[in-house]
C-alpha cells in the first residue's frame, strides 16, 4: 500500500521558516519525480514546487521562486520542502505527491500518489 505522509507544518510568523518532509512507503522512491502543491482556503490547489526522479532538476511555481527549495533523499524515501522568508499568503495546506519516472512540472493530474495535507499557517 502506497502511502505519503506529510510532516514540519505548523504556525510561524512571516518571515520564518519551516521544512515540510514527506515521508513515502510503498513505492519506489527512487523512480519517483516528486512534487509539493497546495491549497488556501477557498483557492484552487497551485503548484509549488517538484523534482525529477533523478534528483538532476527542480521547478518552482512564480510565487515561491527564491524562497522556497526542494530536495529529496533516496536513503531515506522522503522529499523534503524548505521554505523561507514565509508571507500570509504562503498559509495553505500543502500536499505533496508521485508520479514514476515523473520529469519537469506537471499538473497535479499528471501525479500518481497524493498525501493527506500538512496546514501550513503564517501570521502577519
Amino acid at each position: 500500500q502506497v502511502q505519503l505522509v506529510e510532516s514540519g507544518g505548523g504556525l510561524v510568523q512571516a518571515g520564518g521558516s519551516l521544512r515540510l518532509s514527506c515521508a513515502t512507503s510503498g513505492l519506489t522512491f527512487s523512480r519517483q519525480g516528486m512534487g509539493w502543491f497546495r491549497q488556501a482556503p477557498g483557492k484552487e490547489r497551485e503548484f509549488v514546487a517538484a523534482i525529477n526522479w533523478s534528483g538532476g532538476g527542480t521547478y518552482y511555481g512564480d510565487s515561491v521562486k527564491g524562497r522556497f527549495t526542494i530536495s529529496r533523499d533516496n536513503a531515506k524515501n522522503t522529499c523534503y520542502l524548505q521554505m523561507n522568508s514565509l508571507l500570509p499568503e504562503d498559509t495553505a495546506v500543502y500536499y505533496c505527491a508521485a508520479r514514476t519516472w515523473g520529469l519537469g512540472r506537471a499538473p497535479e493530474n499528471a501525479y500518481n500518489y497524493w498525501g493527506q495535507g500538512t496546514q501550513v499557517t503564517v501570521s502577519s
